[in-house]
């Protein structure tokens, strides 16, 4: 049976895009390439039982870029029609012509595009009814609900499934892409007690319907989240080991990879300049990049701009093996890309073996951070200052839980004192790492 989730058939895509490339080349062009891409989708939201919104999305552009040698130029469109295809190639050719160049600029080199393009398992297309998505958000909330009769309000539960495709080629002859899918359920509900008021949530993604939590499980924890929260309080200003929870640890992971992305790199506004082949984490760090992973979501068989990606150990021992390059950071560092353009595939880290358990026992006595607010990081310095939310710790036992305070330190400082990893590990995204126990942070609350 035909796929019928989407309009239009690889090989229209396919024919599209060699269009694009012959248009540019009619003009002058030295070199193109172009992105097209197609998305739909369905959102179901539910509220105290009700039916807030039901949304339907359907989305397609194309992307071109072209290049005169060394002068580079960019357009994009939503029409897929001739006529506006050759005025996006010549909005793009304009661009072009009046451009600075740039030594850097061009395609990435055709020796290093992928050839293989294995499946990897990454669409799962989940035709649900509208009626079985409200009832399945119902359900959702529901269990987030019945949780405990604190629990006052709600915020909702909501089902969305969305799938697009695209496809990706270049004046080199390369031509590549695959469709894709990614499901998820939420919930996030209110709870009060006395003057006491928190609200919390809990998510499940993935490219399958089958690798998705229950309604019944996201609603649970959703509530029970929620409810530990209540009558939280300040704690006493100090340095103290910090524990944060898998779903805020991947931030980590997160400010680790963007000062070692090319951008940051060649333009010098990173705290880890110059560090490749050298320490940047404690030695219990172990990080791999693994983009052929099943049903990941970092998963791809080339990059952006057509290089062929590779599985490689990106931290060992707490020494960084490698970059995040695209050809153009890569050309400004004077390397070679490593298959970067578009941001990294599935990153592991590595467990010491604890489980969370373990970490919470280790800590002894410190702060469990299950929430981050603000954006107070900057990746030049590796300066670090956020508000938190979570719990305060006791001889290896939750204590009460803890707001209104904030966690301060240095990033290259943070990820050298990392003691511990924890096996409880969230597969929800491109990042794939347990709870994270630092030894070492300020945690501002209030006066001694």
């Amino acid at each position: 049976m035909s796929d019928t989730t989407f309009s239009y058939t690889r090989s229209h895509l396919e024919s599209l895009a060699a269009q694009v490339l012959e248009l540019a080349r009619q003009q002058g062009a030295t070199a193109c390439e172009v992105d097209i891409s197609e998305g739909t989708g369905q959102s179901v939201s539910v509220r105290l039982g009700e039916v807030e919104t039901i949304e339907y999305n359907q989305d397609k552009g194309v992307d071109v870029t072209v290049y005169f040698g060394q002068k580079k130029g960019h357009a994009s469109t939503s029409d897929f029609t001739a006529t506006a295809l050759a005025d996006t190639v010549g909005a793009a050719v304009n661009i072009a012509r009046f451009t600075a160049a740039d030594d850097c600029a061009g395609l990435a080199e055709s020796s290093l595009l992928a050839t293989d393009f294995p499946d990897l398992a990454l669409y799962h297309p989940w035709a649900l009814p509208v009626a079985e998505a409200i009832e399945l958000a119902r359900e959702c909330e529901q269990a987030a609900r019945a949780v405990d009769s604190r629990i006052s309000n709600s915020e909702g539960a909501t089902v969305s499934t969305q799938q697009s495709q695209f496809i990706y080629a270049n004046s080199h002859g390369f031509v590549g892409g695959f469709p894709s899918s990614r499901h998820s359920l939420s919930a996030a509900v209110v709870a009060s007690e006395g003057e006491s008021m928190q609200r919390d949530y809990w998510y499940s993604a993935a490219r399958h319907r089958e690798d998705l939590e229950s309604a019944m499980q996201v609603g649970a924890r959703a509530g029970e989240r929620t409810v530990r929260r209540l009558n939280a309080r300040r704690i006493t200003t100090g340095q103290y080991p910090v524990l944060f929870e898998a779903p805020v640890a991947a931030s980590l992971i997160g400010h680790l990879v963007s000062a070692i992305s090319g951008g940051a790199l060649y333009r010098k506004s990173s705290f880890l300049l110059d560090s490749l082949g050298k320490p940047v984490c404690s030695p219990c760090v172990v990080i791999d990049e693994d983009p052929f992973l099943l049903r990941g979501f970092g998963s791809s068989p080339f990059d952006s701009e057509g290089v062929e990606t590779c599985a490689r150990r990106l931290v060992d021992k707490g020494v960084l093996k490698g970059y995040m390059l695209s050809s153009y950071s890569a050309r400004k560092l004077g390397m070679e890309t490593t298959g970067n353009a578009g941001g990294p595939h599935n990153l592991i880290v590595h467990s010491t073996g604890d489980s969370f358990d373990d970490l919470l026992s280790k800590m002894g006595t410190g702060l469990l951070v299950t929430e981050l607010l603000g954006h107070g990081v900057n990746t030049l310095t590796g300066d670090y200052s956020r508000g938190a939310a979570g719990f305060w710790v006791e001889n290896g036992v939750i204590a009460h839980a803890v707001e209104e305070i904030t966690i301060a330190g240095n990033l290259r400082d943070m990820l050298r004192q990392v003691v511990g990893i924890g096996d409880d590990v969230l597969v929800r995204g491109a990042k794939h790492v347990g709870s994270i126990l630092i030894e070492s942070m300020m945690v501002a609350g209030q006066g001694a």
